[in-house]
């Protein structure tokens, strides 16, 4: 389908047109809910730095079954989760269960508010996870116990992935054609900046309580998408909310200075020529393994979701530490994020969501496999090649967020990308222990992370292009399309 045939086809974008004084101010309130993730996914750095620690009488060891007290350095930090609760020798490993707690409070967070949003619409599942995050994230500063710090940080994860999976959806069912791409990558920005400000709120925050807080609280704002945050119109459409879905449209065109007239009647067309009626129903998990078209693209977008999360989180511990101010090394970690992120907008239109895709998965891939066989004392080569794999992975992070928003279409979408995302969840918790094999094998760890992606860039080969393509409304849309795409390559080829 041509990208003008697609965009006629497109009810939304006819009706309220490609992007529009509407869609910037739309667009420009989600964005506000990517500040809190980054705030609440990476606090961990800050919650439990590293500190240096000594036995209270100075003579026995600090480990020792003896030692009945710890004294901890405070010169960086007043207080953190590891001061306060004694998370050094024996304990030290719950420290780290603090942040596989939270990649598994968004996995399920990711599935439950995918589900959610796909039944009762996005706007409001989307609100319910603002409160349950302002609400679970300001109380984990007032705990007593660290078993309690726990829970209440498993539900702010868990409202944390709702948010994310949701607002992302949103953006992708609201703009048109011309600017879906640029858009969802656009999204991943407002994470960045507030990866950025976390050090600045450590910095002037020493104390782990007032840092919770103060990532937390400014959330409650949001609260306000019940009132302002209009409803997904093509959701509306798909579960066959006609009424609800033409006064959306007429406002926003309205607002877009567009005109009005038609719209109702081109609904009415376009719910007679797809068959959606008023009794239609939202899809379920099962529609992502009901056919063979459905369950490819469940496990090839699964799976570039994993190895994002898994060689993204994974390889950046053969990075090393930088040493020096933890301040500055936060940030700048977050200012390498941005240029490859902005790299992915062109690539992604330029190559296509597919090609991007796979080229980031191979450069990647063949960046670990090159670590392995360089020699340990070469380590400014070792280096500069893991700075290479992250900068891929960055990109292949963002461009598998587009295409999977995309593939899946809408009765499922939020399902899908929430089941897909989930998988990056699972990467994530398994990168420690992967990364922790270079005890067995020096080499082990950058083969597996050099693997993984290579085996994603072949998956690939298997999912149709999506590039100024209309995003499918039914599964039958979706296999359809599929089908189109094979007729296509195969008329190419002859």
């Amino acid at each position: 389908m041509s990208e003008k045939d697609a965009a006629n086809s497109d009810i939304i974008q006819k009706s309220i047109g490609v992007f529009g004084r509407w869609h910037v101010a739309v667009c420009f309130i989600i964005f506000l809910v990517k500040f809190p993730v980054a705030w609440h996914q990476l606090s961990i750095v800050f919650l439990a730095p590293p500190v240096e620690f000594s036995c209270i009488d100075n003579e026995t060891d600090k480990c020792s079954s003896n030692c009945s007290e710890h004294i901890f350095d405070r010169s960086i930090f007043a207080e953190t989760i590891i001061t306060q609760w004694d998370l050094v020798c024996g304990r030290t490993h719950l420290a780290s269960l603090a942040q596989t707690v939270t990649m598994l409070g968004i996995l399920f967070g990711n599935m439950l508010f995918g589900y959610l949003s796909d039944r009762f619409g996005r706007r409001g599942p989307l609100t319910a996870a603002v409160i349950l995050q302002v609400v679970s994230g300001t109380c984990t500063a007032f705990v007593p116990y660290f078993g309690l710090f726990l829970f209440l940080r498993f539900l702010a994860a868990l409202s944390t992935g709702g948010t994310m999976v949701v607002s992302f959806v949103l953006v992708m069912e609201l703009v048109g054609l011309e600017w879906r791409t640029t858009l969802g990558i656009l999204y991943q920005i407002p994470f960045n900046l507030g990866h950025l400000l976390l050090p600045l709120f450590a910095y002037f925050l020493r104390d782990w309580k007032y840092f919770q807080i103060t990532i937390s609280l400014p959330a409650i704002i949001l609260i306000s998408y019940y009132w302002i945050l209009p409803e997904s119109p093509r959701w509306l459409l798909t579960v066959g909310k006609k009424d609800n879905a033409i006064k959306l449209l007429e406002k926003a065109a309205h607002y877009n200075k567009l005109p009005t007239e038609n719209i109702k009647e081109d609904v009415h067309n376009y719910l007679q020529k797809n068959e959606i009626s008023e009794e239609k129903q939202a899809g379920n998990i099962l529609d992502l393994v009901k056919t063979p078209i459905m369950r490819m693209y469940t496990i090839c977008v699964g799976f570039n979701w994993f190895v994002c999360g898994l060689c993204f989180f994974g390889s950046a511990q053969y990075i090393g530490q930088l040493g020096g101010n933890i301040f500055i090394n936060v940030a700048l970690s977050a200012v390498i994020q941005i240029p490859s992120t902005l790299f992915s907008i062109w690539a992604v239109k330029a190559w296509g969501r597919k090609r991007t895709l796979i080229s980031s998965n191979i450069l990647a891939g063949i960046s670990c496999l090159l670590i392995a066989l360089v020699p340990e004392k070469l380590a400014w080569i070792r280096t500069t090649l893991s700075c290479v794999d992250m900068f891929a992975l960055a990109v292949s992070f963002p461009t598998v967020y587009i295409y999977s928003g995309e593939l899946f279409p809408t009765v499922v979408r939020n399902i899908g990308v929430g089941t897909s995302s989930m998988c990056a969840r699972f990467g994530s918790m398994a990168a420690p222990f992967i990364a922790g094999l270079v005890v067995v094998q020096a080499w082990l760890p950058p083969v597996i992370f050099g693997v993984t992606p290579l085996v994603g860039a072949v998956l690939c080969i298997k999912l149709p292009e999506t590039l100024n393509c209309k995003l499918p409304d039914s599964v039958e849309e979706a296999e359809q399309f599929v089908k189109k795409t094979l007729v296509s390559n195969d008329t190419e080829m002859r």
